[in-house]
């Protein structure tokens, strides 16, 4: 028998939070693909949205994304704790910590992977956001800082995190070295070592535990369940989105009819004529969904016409025909041979 989506953890399957890349724009295309998939927010510092544009920086399509969670750096209380209480007011389901982005801004911040080495300080955040809210506080994190492989350090970072209530812990299965490398050589420099993560979930068996990093594939994803209480997909969610298709079927025992590649690119046509009406450029839009057609004949040459900066002039629905011509006339042709 398949297993009802409800049977499953909220944290079976999730989009990771990418900068730059996963705002509402790219998780309303992600949502046409996968109805029941984890999507997160960019990391939204908790000075943003303290000294900031509130609005500019929560509002999302409440009918078109969720379940959505809101990203949050910050690392002190008091702000944490506000920033929280926002995103639960505008509708998200869940507030995540952010404690593994490696980047400089980040560091000079005193957050993201550098609070690994003050649990305590975690800790104290995650107390004062789940004091402020009754939606899920999770966090995110790396298995170690710089050089150091000492798994001590990640479980004792999980264990006194856990006391202050966390329940769910996303893990990069990757050292964030904090010196030496930029964000991008720290998602592909530090070795990936799932058997941390593995290890995590034994001696943490009450936990959700959520492993991320480096994960290409539906086979990829199948041999990490397991072992853990979810998988979380970066950066092969986002240029190969047509895999997300066969999530709800394979992962959360939802088979409903997966829309043909052409009906999902129509969809995000009516959306972004929708987003221009109200001032948004679509070209905004249409750059999340670039890889849709990758791995299919023609893919190339329909990149290349929504990438166009000459055709912003046009309307989508005009950019779209001329990249469905140009994907079409660039597909192999079969001919036969003639019989005799």
């Amino acid at each position: 028998m398949t297993p009802s989506p409800h049977a499953h953890s909220p944290w079976r399957l999730s989009v990771a939070p990418m900068m730059e890349w996963t705002d509402r724009h790219c998780r309303h295309f992600h949502r046409l693909l996968t109805r029941h998939a984890r999507l997160y927010t960019v990391m939204i510092t908790s000075g943003a949205l303290r000294h900031g544009d509130v609005p500019k920086h929560l509002d999302f399509d409440h009918d078109g994304e969720q379940p959505v969670a809101l990203q949050l750096g910050g690392s002190e209380p008091d702000e944490l704790a506000l920033a929280a209480r926002l995103g639960a007011q505008w509708g998200y389901d869940e507030i995540n910590l952010n404690c593994g982005c490696p980047s400089e801004r980040v560091q000079k911040g005193a957050f993201g992977a550098c609070l690994m080495n003050e649990p305590r300080t975690v800790a104290d955040g995650v107390k004062a956001m789940r004091d402020a809210v009754d939606i899920p506080v999770t966090v995110k994190h790396r298995i170690g800082v710089d050089r150091t492989e000492s798994y001590d350090f990640v479980r004792d970072f999980v264990g006194t995190v856990s006391e202050a209530g966390c329940e769910v812990f996303i893990v990069h299965a990757r050292n964030a070295w904090l010196q030496g490398l930029s964000p991008k050589e720290n998602r592909e420099i530090p070795p990936l070592r799932y058997e941390v993560v593995h290890r995590l979930k034994r001696d943490f068996p009450q936990l959700t535990i959520v492993i991320n990093g480096g994960l290409v594939g539906l086979d990829a994803i199948e041999a990490q369940l397991p072992h853990v209480d979810g998988a979380m997909i970066g950066r092969d969610a986002y240029h190969h989105p047509w895999g997300m298709a066969s999530w709800d079927a394979c992962f959360f025992g939802d088979a409903h009819p997966v829309p043909e590649r052409e009906a999902v690119e129509a969809q995000m046509v009516r959306y972004m004529e929708a987003q221009q009406a109200a001032g948004v450029p679509w070209a905004h839009v249409a750059r999340h969904m670039l890889g849709l057609w990758n791995g299919e004949p023609g893919a190339r040459r329909w990149r290349q016409v929504w990438s166009d900066h000459r055709l912003k002039a046009e309307s989508p629905a005009t950019v779209a025909r001329l990249a469905d011509e140009a994907r079409r006339a660039a597909r192999p042709t079969l001919t036969m041979e003639a019989t005799p």
